[in-house]
Parts: structure tokens; C-alpha cells; sequence
């Protein structure tokens, strides 16, 4: 009874650790400002396919001329993407179709891009794609931006 009490007990006790450092990691990220959710789906599919497939929920950090993105459900204080904003070509935007609905925030715009030829979607709110549309307009005299 003593043993299952102890194991139980440290099994609770583990999960609530794991859940703080989660959110520790969080705020560590978020500390530095300019953070907004941002789920991605890197190797994007054709236009027209709209399986919910390949999305990952995460937050996104603007930092400089670039736009870090960290997964949610990670212990890394990395991030797991670096997008350039002169690498960044926009190829249009649109409303989560079929499966994606599902698998994305339900107030989600989806922003297709190309980053160094490769396709990307990006999926965050309508005010975070404003502020995003906004940086990627901002780049400094003399770069070029693709914004559609």
C-alpha cells in the first residue's frame, strides 16, 4: 500500500514538474516580446489539398529581420524554425478547408509562403497575420519583399 502511495505520488509529481517547465518555457520565450500563435505546416502540400496533416501548433517570436518559431509542446529552448523576412515570399492566404478546420485554431487565416523555395503555410489569427503582413512590409531600404 506504502509502495503504490509512493509511486502514485511521484508520478504526480512528475507530471506537475513537466507542466511547469512547459510553462516556464513559455514565459521564457515570451519574455522578450513580440510573440503571437502560430501553428505550421513546413513541406506544404499543393494548393487545393486541404488535409489536416503535417500542422503543428506552436508560438512564433519576431527577432530582428527574423521570425523564430518554437513548437508548443517542447522542452527546447530553441527554435525549431527560422524564417528570414527577406527569404520570405508570400503566395497568398486563405480560410482553413476540410480536415484543417479541425486541426487548427478556429479563428485561423492561412498565409502560403515560400522561404528560401521551400513551401510553408502559416496559420495564426487575422490580427497576429496583420502585424506579420506588417513586419514583412517594414524590411529595411534596399531589401526585397514578396508580399501577394
Amino acid at each position: 500500500m506504502v509502495l503504490a502511495l509512493t509511486v502514485c505520488g511521484s508520478v504526480v509529481a512528475l507530471v506537475v514538474a513537466g507542466l511547469f517547465v512547459f510553462g516556464l518555457r513559455r514565459r521564457l520565450i515570451q519574455r522578450s516580446g513580440g510573440t503571437f500563435d502560430c501553428s505550421l505546416r513546413w513541406d506544404a502540400p499543393q494548393p487545393g489539398d486541404s488535409d489536416g496533416k503535417g500542422w503543428a501548433y506552436g508560438v512564433a517570436r519576431y527577432n530582428g529581420d527574423r521570425v523564430e518559431w518554437f513548437r508548443v509542446f517542447s522542452y527546447a529552448l530553441r527554435p525549431r524554425r527560422v524564417l528570414e523576412r527577406s527569404a520570405i515570399e508570400v503566395a497568398g492566404r486563405r480560410l482553413p478547408e476540410g480536415e484543417e478546420e479541425l486541426a487548427l485554431l478556429s479563428d485561423a487565416v492561412i498565409l502560403a509562403c515560400l522561404h528560401r523555395g521551400r513551401r510553408l503555410e502559416l496559420a495564426m489569427s487575422d490580427d497576429a497575420l496583420t502585424g506579420f503582413l506588417a513586419w514583412l512590409e517594414a524590411a529595411p531600404p534596399g531589401q526585397r519583399v514578396n508580399v501577394a
